[in-house]
């Protein structure tokens, strides 16, 4: 039976409290979700932290701390730390939880982009925190900052350690920029390239994208050299994973992704969604790999060789 990789981003950085209250928070929070979405599931957790008190992205090793070592303890899914942390942090700040902790596997964004969902205040009167409101309506003016040098130098500063990477492609050009580091000989093969659709300043969610990213893909470095996954922003996260596991491809779902499991319904946990996704695939004949599939696929270190 066919294999798909299921990966759950648990709590992201773009998506603030007063817009779900199912979105985790604090550290206890954090690690209920991804250890639910493993039993659930999931065969990678993708993590980022927050401010316990209010929800605010942090990058601050000693919040990671508090959530690392319990989903390690209760689950064997391979633990994701991001880079991305948020669109405000500079390069050191986002590195500081993975470059303490040597995971696995890290994302990696690749490229300079506008990341914006400032939209989404028009929807909200009442804000939980002070800082949410303005956090979205200034994402107008974020840019996402990832130079070939501080590609590079994530490359550099983890990939020393063993972690791999979770290359995010968030359009074209960025596959592009990833096959310039495959020609350096600072990302080498099997690589794991995860497409992004629907983020207001990426690639557009249409489903003829997903066909001419992966096409592109394939171009660039020959099928035989990458594991790929999709993931897409809102409304549009089943109809794109559904397709790329259709294609071949794996999957990635979660709150970071998308706060809803269908039409005007939030999702009440990490778990219900890749409960969904899981249905979605056994119904065509498709079976989620375990964590130890995905280690293996990916060719990944292991988790005894993380920093946590």
């Amino acid at each position: 039976m066919p294999k798909a990789i299921i990966s759950c981003a648990i709590t992201g950085a773009m998506h603030t409290p007063t817009m779900s209250e199912f979105l985790p928070l604090s550290p206890e929070q954090i690690a209920a979700e991804a250890i639910a979405a493993a039993e659930a599931g999931a065969a990678i957790v993708h993590l980022h932290a927050r401010n316990p008190e209010t929800g605010e992205p942090t990058s601050d090793p000693a919040i990671f701390s508090r959530f690392l070592p319990q989903i390690r303890d209760a689950s064997d899914a391979v633990i994701n730390i991001t880079t991305g942390g948020s669109p405000q942090m500079s390069v050191a700040e986002r590195l500081a939880g993975a470059a303490a902790f040597q995971p696995e596997l890290a994302s990696l964004n690749m490229g300079s982009m506008n990341f914006a969902i400032f939209p989404a205040a028009k929807r909200i009167s009442d804000w939980k925190f002070p800082w949410e409101k303005p956090y979205v309506l200034d994402s107008d003016d974020f840019i996402f900052r990832n130079t070939f040098r501080d590609i590079a130098y994530i490359l550099e500063r983890l990939g020393s350690s063993g972690t791999k990477f979770e290359h995010e492609c968030y359009d074209v050009g960025h596959l592009y920029n990833l096959a310039h580091f495959v020609d350096r000989g600072l990302v080498k093969p099997p690589f794991f390239v995860q497409l992004v659709f629907g983020i207001l300043g990426g690639i557009g969610p249409d489903l003829r994208n997903l066909v001419f990213m992966k096409e592109t893909a394939d171009h660039l470095f020959g099928s035989e050299n990458f594991q790929w996954s999709v993931l897409a922003a809102g409304r549009h996260q089943f109809p794109f994973t559904t397709q790329a596991a259709l294609l071949g491809g794996n999957v990635r779902v979660g709150l970071e992704d998308s706060l809803f499991i269908e039409r005007g319904a939030l999702a009440t946990s990490n778990a219900q969604q890749v409960t969904k996704m899981v249905r979605v695939l056994r119904e065509m004949g498709i079976e989620p790999a375990t964590p130890t599939e995905a280690r293996e696929i990916l060719g990944l270190k292991g988790a005894d060789r993380v920093g946590f």
